[in-house]
Order: structure tokens, then sequence, then C-alpha cells
């Protein structure tokens, strides 16, 4: 298990990347009060990126899984998104998500 992003591309400014957030948590996690941890930690960030143009905000969603199950999100995020918003999933390109694997390491409690 590690940190993956998915960054989440075609957003135009920041309200619409942000507006993708509550949306995309339902998705990840339907029941928002749920008893216990969520199956796969996840958070939110916004990341400007050079584009071919321009820069362009990217909306970034920080997921603690295995492989197979970040590309099961990522997917699952793609089919949400649709084809205006390419969903890219890469490992974590910097520390912002690093606290999703503590969580997951206390909400897991000792093995």
């Amino acid at each position: 298990m590690q940190i993956y992003e998915i960054h989440i591309h075609g957003c135009a400014g920041t309200d619409a990347a942000l507006a993708l957030q509550e949306p995309l948590a339902r998705l990840l996690c339907p029941v928002e009060d749920h008893e216990g941890p969520c199956e796969v930690p996840w958070g939110f960030t916004l990341r400007d990126e050079r584009g071919e143009d321009a820069p362009e905000r990217v909306l970034v969603l920080g997921i603690f899984a295995s492989a197979e199950k970040a590309a099961e999100v990522r997917d699952r995020v793609q089919e949400f998104v649709g084809a205006a918003h390419p969903a890219a999933l890469s490992g974590a390109v910097t520390d912002t998500f690093d606290e999703l694997a503590d969580q997951y390491r206390i909400e897991q409690g000792p093995a």
C-alpha cells in the first residue's frame, strides 16, 4: 500500500475544481458519518500544473491504497467526471497526503 494521486484535469478554474470535491467525496464515501474507517483514506488539494498552452488548475485526489485499488478508484472517478475531465493516476509527487498513511495505520489498529 502506498499514497497515490489522481489528477483530475479540465477544470475551468478554482471554483469548478472545488465544485467536484463534494460529489467525489460521496463517490468514495457514500455515508459521510459512517462508523469505522473509510475503505480507502482520501483527501483533496488543488494544484497548478503546466498545461500545453498555459498553467491549468487541477483537482488532486490523494488516496492510500494498493495499486489495484488505486486503479479501481481512478476508474470510478473517471466514469463519474466523464471525458471532459481526464483523471490520471500517479504515485505521490509531494508529501501533501502523507497523513493518509498515518490515518490508515491508526484506524486499522495494531496488527
